[in-house]
């Protein structure tokens, strides 16, 4: 078994030409120096170093020319390693975030900028996904608009009211009755995850919305409202913070529907950057929450 003791002794005594000045080089005594060569070649099977005496360098010999040329490679591994481990633990490296529009839009921007202000070395990864099902795969950490599953830890950011966005003058000032939007023409997002039970509440009230245009994506949604297409139901940070849109009405509705959650997913043990980056996310959240990104 080769240890990289050994083999940075051998390193340094080719490197220094003697024991006394590779000992001296390690901080090792001479005997100690010694007795690391004798084992690794006790390893490798044979002397890795002629010994001619006297104040003449020591030479490799050929399976030491051999054992070197590959515990070079080693030692450098082993120290790309160690460097790794260290910037790990000091909150550098990678860090792997799935994330869904409002969370890019509203939260990110600002978690991002003070991760990259305290680690200015780590490797943020981000991947947004409009999935039905949350997946954490390979990521860290997961924003999702639900729990995750039984074998992750779901952490709750916010939760985000529900408004419906309209036209100027197509519905009366202030809170409007969810039974005005049955038929009523709408724009809405894929039926999947918030939206899906969006519409299931509003079902349960006898409430069907004649929706004209679906699309995944939050900004055209209120472009086709301000277009006069018609209105949507949307949780009111999907909107933008903290500028809202301009040439439409929020109004909130009523009675509510449940809020909009979002949570931070992850699963086992998180690396510090992993569990920095839930922290940041949720000093954000409560940030954005306090100063009513949130509410209409």
């Amino acid at each position: 078994m080769y240890e990289l003791r050994h083999l940075r002794a051998l390193d340094a005594i080719a490197a220094e030409g003697t024991f006394a000045r590779a000992a001296q080089r390690l901080g090792y005594t001479q005997s100690t120096l010694s007795q690391q060569v004798a084992a690794l070649e006790r390893a490798v099977g044979g002397a890795v170093f002629d010994r001619p005496g006297g104040p003449r360098p020591v030479r490799l010999t050929p399976l030491g020319r051999v054992v070197l040329a590959s515990a070079r490679d080693v030692l450098e591994a082993a120290g790309a390693a160690e460097e790794a481990v260290a910037r790990f633990h000091a909150g550098d490296g990678r860090v792997d975030i799935g994330t869904f529009q409002t969370v890019t839009d509203a939260l990110l921007p600002a978690v991002v900028r003070r991760l990259r202000e305290r680690h200015p070395g780590c490797d943020i990864r981000l991947v947004e996904d409009e999935a039905a099902e949350p997946d954490l795969g390979e990521l860290d950490v997961l924003f999702f608009d639900r729990p995750g599953p039984d074998d992750a830890d779901s952490i709750l950011l916010l939760e985000d009211e529900h408004v419906l966005v309209a036209s100027p003058g197509a519905f009366p000032a202030g809170p409007v009755p969810l039974d005005l939007l049955h038929d009523a023409p709408t724009i809405a997002l894929p039926p999947i995850c918030d939206q899906r039970e969006v519409e299931e509440h509003l079902a349960a009230r006898a409430v069907v919305p004649r929706v004209v245009f679906r699309t995944a994506d939050n900004r055209a949604v209120t472009s086709m409202v301000r277009a006069g297409l018609g209105c949507a139901v949307m949780p009111v940070l999907s909107l933008g913070w903290p500028e809202r849109p301009r040439g439409v009405v929020l109004h909130p509705l009523e009675p509510a529907l449940p809020p909009r959650r979002v949570f931070a997913l992850t699963r086992g043990a998180l690396s510090p950057l992993a569990e920095e980056v839930v922290a940041v996310a949720s000093r954000v959240a409560r940030e954005v929450r306090d100063a009513g990104g949130c509410r209409a």
